[in-house]
């Protein structure tokens, strides 16, 4: 099985649409990575994959190999730097068109991501994050078969993303309860979207309330792993491809970001890998490290590693 070789398969998980899950794995996927891991991403949000968007690898195309389909390199390793490799895989690399609707049963969906589980060559990996649709249907309920025969001593386990509010919790809840009947460990809560930072001041004010996943954290009796406001900045980095950029005196997490930031723009200017308006994936870590997000989820990334 393509599993074999990967050290720690992780699932990020949540009852509820909307919460931020493909951004907290494309995020945690970075900050392992810039921890030295190499990291695998496979998205089995069939009918709504996001993932090549988020990595600004849209127009990659997967290629065929005797071990299987071979994922798409977001970057190489960069054993100096301490960087880790990183690749992806996705329906959505698969899709003539990005706009093109998947209509599937769940026949289908369940052997499409059985056949993802098989038939992608991840090769020597320590972390794959699977990035998950909402809710607890077909798809959850494969990949929980398929790894628990076929991986079990892979699986450690799942990350689950609510938002503060009430309404989204309840969900999210049916998505701890399914983890339970599974026998998948929850792993921690993220509760993202906890705030809104202000790209003219960098205040974060709390627009969706605050605590709601922490409290639903205490209530199941696993780790909350850390509250992620929402940054504008985050949002331009992946559709843009714009470095990051915050007022002076910005700190987050004890970490000046604004200095952080203005020293990486000047980085590779001569080459033109400085510019704000380039969109490329191998240069997406490099401009994640000055986000305002990228402490938060070192912090994230720290707990994990030493939970596992």
């Amino acid at each position: 099985m393509s599993l074999s070789r990967v050290k720690h398969i992780v699932l990020v998980l949540s009852g509820k649409g909307g919460v931020g899950k493909s951004s907290v794995t494309t995020q945690l996927a970075l900050s392992l990575s810039a921890a030295g891991h190499s990291v695998g991403v496979l998205d089995v949000d069939l009918t709504g994959p996001s993932i090549p968007r988020m990595f600004a690898i849209e127009e990659a195309k997967v290629t065929q190999a005797p071990g299987g389909w071979l994922p798409i390199v977001v970057h190489e390793a960069d054993p100096e730097k301490g960087i880790g490799e990183l690749r992806v895989m996705s329906l959505g690399f698969l899709l003539p068109r990005r706009g093109d609707a998947v209509v599937w049963r769940g026949p289908k969906k369940t052997a499409m991501v059985r056949q993802f589980l098989s038939d992608v060559y991840w090769g020597e990996t320590e972390f794959l994050l699977i990035d998950t649709p909402p809710g607890t249907s077909d798809e959850h309920i494969s990949l929980a078969e398929t790894l628990q025969k076929d991986a079990p001593d892979n699986l450690r386990g799942a990350v689950v993303v609510t938002t503060p509010q009430a309404v989204a919790t309840a969900d999210v809840r049916k998505e701890l309860n399914f983890c339970v009947k599974t026998g998948i460990k929850v792993l921690g809560v993220v509760e993202n979207m906890s705030g809104f930072v202000c790209p003219n001041c960098s205040e974060c004010t709390d627009i969706f309330s605050r605590g709601g996943g922490k409290v639903m954290a205490e209530e199941f009796g696993v780790r909350f792993l850390g509250g992620v406001p929402v940054d504008p900045q985050f949002g331009l980095l992946v559709e843009t491809g714009r470095r990051p950029s915050y007022p002076e005196g910005t700190v987050v997490n004890g970490e000046d970001i604004s200095s952080t930031n203005a020293e990486l723009s000047h980085e590779g200017e001569g080459e033109g890998e400085g510019r704000a308006d380039t969109k490329a994936a191998e240069l997406l870590l490099k401009k994640y490290q000055g986000c305002a997000l990228a402490p938060i989820f070192k912090d994230i990334v720290k707990q994990l590693e030493g939970s596992l």
